[in-house]
Formats: structure tokens, C-alpha cells, sequence
């Protein structure tokens, strides 16, 4: 399946809409991951446990959505969206939506 954020797919013709398809992600950040996170805003760095749970959620969500584009029977998802927002009481929910438009190419 062809996953783009571009309107269109350069060398394919759009031939059917199937609909827009969502992939969502909410996953919670724990103390430990906190601490270690912590630790580079101290010494300095990047913060790899966050970085990974960025590419981990991301992945998951689109994941998602492709799955959802491949039940209204798409081959290709168009103009692909992807929002991070930080969720809860202590900010410690990080929520990844993906949105596109499920088409079919040719």
C-alpha cells in the first residue's frame, strides 16, 4: 500500500475515493521513562526513550490507518496528516493521529 502526504501519487491515476481513515495512538509515558528522559535535559542530549516512543506510537498509528484504508478496499492513502499531542493531568499521555484519504490507483 502506498502511504503519502502529498495529494496525489506521481505515475498513478486516482481512480475511486474510499473515504477519510484515522489512525489514532495513545500511549502513556511512566516515571522511569521520566527519569531517564530527565537525565538528558540535565547533561545535555537527546532524549532517546522519548524518541523511541515517538517513532514506536507514530508507527502504531499508521499501522492503523493503513489497515483501516485496506478494509474500504484502497490500495493507496493520500495527503497523510500526522498530530502529536501531549494528553492528561501531568502531561504523561502522548497521542499520535494520522488522517488521510483512502483512494484507489492504478
Amino acid at each position: 500500500m502506498i502511504l503519502t502526504t502529498t495529494p496525489s501519487i506521481e505515475g498513478k491515476e486516482i481512480m475511486e475515493y474510499k473515504g477519510i481513515v484515522f489512525g489514532e495512538v495513545i500511549s502513556g509515558i511512566n516515571f522511569i521513562k521520566d527519569f531517564t528522559a530527565g537525565l538528558s535535559n540535565i547533561f545535555g542530549g537527546r532524549s532517546a526513550t522519548y524518541e523511541n516512543e515517538l517513532l514506536e506510537a507514530r508507527e502504531k498509528a499508521l499501522q492503523e490507518l493503513e489497515e483501516r484504508a485496506r478494509e474500504k478496499g484502497a490500495n493507496a492513502v493520500v495527503g497523510i496528516d500526522v498530530d502529536y499531542e501531549v494528553l492528561g493531568a501531568d502531561n504523561g499521555m502522548l497521542m499520535v493521529t494520522v488522517s488521510g484519504t483512502a483512494v484507489i490507483v492504478r
